[in-house]
């Protein structure tokens, strides 16, 4: 699918990261405008306008907000699953076969424990589910080495394909 939505991007600043070979900066160049509009918006329908691309960027930007900080469990307590459901299939595609299979598992691991995890919670039953849930640890723990060079990955993808995630200027 074709974007509805192609922000400007200005291209000095983005040639300066691509100088620096700055993945995360080149990342969050493609990736903040995203955020700024769906802010706006305060709409995730948003995401309908969107290229697959720019669906893939953003929402791995929100599994990467949350995950590096409370993990899946606070992912998914927070309401985001969704975005993790053509995840696998994308990451793949691109050839980061071992965060798309993360990804995968996680959603594994939900469907198995859906009644507890999609449950309102006070904080101390948020807490317990850390306790209960312990095979998130190793997905965190997983998500968390491959980042960086899913980052970069991702990147590399939009510095290729530039026309499908904004208008450089």
């Amino acid at each position: 699918m074709d974007s509805k939505f192609l922000p400007e991007i200005n291209k000095t600043e983005l040639e300066k990261a691509q100088a620096a070979s700055d993945f995360q900066a080149i990342f969050d160049i493609f990736v903040q405008p995203l955020h700024e509009e769906m802010y706006k918006r305060r709409d995730f329908t948003f995401m309908d306008e969107l290229s697959e691309g720019q669906q893939l960027l953003l929402s791995y930007d929100y599994v990467r907000m949350q995950v590096l900080q409370g993990g899946f469990i606070q992912f998914i307590q927070n309401g985001y699953v969704g975005l993790l459901l053509n995840m696998p299939e994308w990451l793949h595609q691109l050839g980061a076969a071992e965060v798309s299979k993360v990804i995968d598992d996680v959603l594994k691991v939900y469907v198995l424990n859906r009644e507890l995890l999609d449950k309102s919670t006070t904080v101390e039953e948020f807490a317990m589910l850390y306790q209960e849930l312990k095979e998130f640890e190793q997905l965190d723990d997983s998500f968390q080495h491959l980042d960086a060079d899913t980052v970069k990955l991702l990147a590399e993808y939009a510095l290729q394909h530039p026309d499908l995630f904004a208008v450089i200027k």
